[in-house]
């Protein structure tokens, strides 16, 4: 019995310094580097696409993507990974990001 409550002791002395810790630390990100080129589909790519990635990680893909190459992208973020991305908007989305950083759009 001693044994059992000791442990339940270590816990919650554990858990208090973890939630001190916790309530102390302060976490600044960097200021974003880069920004997404103007065009038409850019603020519906800034609404979507940037609510996870950065601007730099959009930016810095490679430039020789066809059109079919980012519309599988922005299928892979919507049905993978569960990015909120409205069907109606993909299409879009994907255009802008052909034309802006691949090989040209529809």
């Amino acid at each position: 019995m001693i044994r059992t409550n000791t442990r339940w002791l270590a816990l919650a002395g554990a858990l208090v310094a973890a939630g001190a810790l916790a309530s102390s630390l302060k976490i600044e990100l960097p200021t974003e580097a880069a920004s997404l080129k103007p065009g038409s589909g850019a603020e519906i790519a800034k609404g979507q696409c940037l609510t996870c990635h950065s601007a730099e990680y959009i930016t810095t893909q490679p430039r020789d993507k066809p059109l079919a190459f980012w519309k599988a992208e922005v299928e892979k973020m919507k049905k993978a990974y569960g990015a909120p991305i409205p069907d109606d908007q993909v299409s879009a989305i994907a255009d802008y990001l052909a034309r802006s950083y691949g090989t040209g759009g529809s």
